[in-house]
């Protein structure tokens, strides 16, 4: 695994944007609500996340986004391997349960696991779990970016997504 931190080549221009007034423009961002998982040496973990993106199909890559300072950090740090399980529409609830201070424990025994290639749990009823392998970190401000290599996939085609747009859960109905 590769870890680097990126350094601007000149300066960059201050003032900043207001850092109320950004995350007041990220809410209008809408994304798929997932939660990441991780099984391995360093124990079994998962954080509800939006900031979650396709990179490349050559070789299959997503990328995934942690606070350094969040309590599942070290845990996805060392195992080196997640899962991303994009939320359906009825998993409102359990989305929450891992947006919390819930415990481990807790958040996994309300919902139905599986496991692929990695070990990492796979959400049964996920419109799409990703399995991966963290192929590289980069430093970013407060969080790591996790380039993530899928190993393993497995769909849900008959489910409604979830989303998060103006900080409220909308279900996304397939026509």
């Amino acid at each position: 695994m590769q870890s680097q931190t990126l350094l601007a080549d000149t300066p960059l221009q201050s003032p900043y944007v207001e850092k109320q007034d950004f995350r007041d423009a990220m809410a209008r961002l809408g994304s798929a609500v997932n939660i990441i998982t991780t099984d391995g040496p360093a124990g079994r973990a998962g954080f509800t996340a939006s900031a979650v993106c396709s990179v490349t199909d050559t070789p299959p890559t997503l990328l995934v986004c942690l606070n350094r300072s969040a309590s599942v950090y070290s845990v996805f740090k060392q195992n080196q391997t997640l899962c991303v399980n994009t939320l359906a529409a009825e998993h409102e609830s359990l989305s929450n349960l891992f947006g919390g201070k819930t415990p481990m424990e807790l958040r996994f025994s309300a919902a139905r696991w599986s496991t692929l290639a990695t070990g990492s749990p796979i959400l049964h009823g996920a419109v799409v779990s990703f399995d991966c392998q963290i192929g590289q970190i980069v430093s970013v401000g407060t969080h790591d970016i996790f380039f993530c290599q899928a190993l393993a996939l497995t769909r849900n085609d008959d489910s409604h997504g979830l989303a998060y747009f103006d900080r409220r859960y909308h279900s996304l109905l397939k026509q």
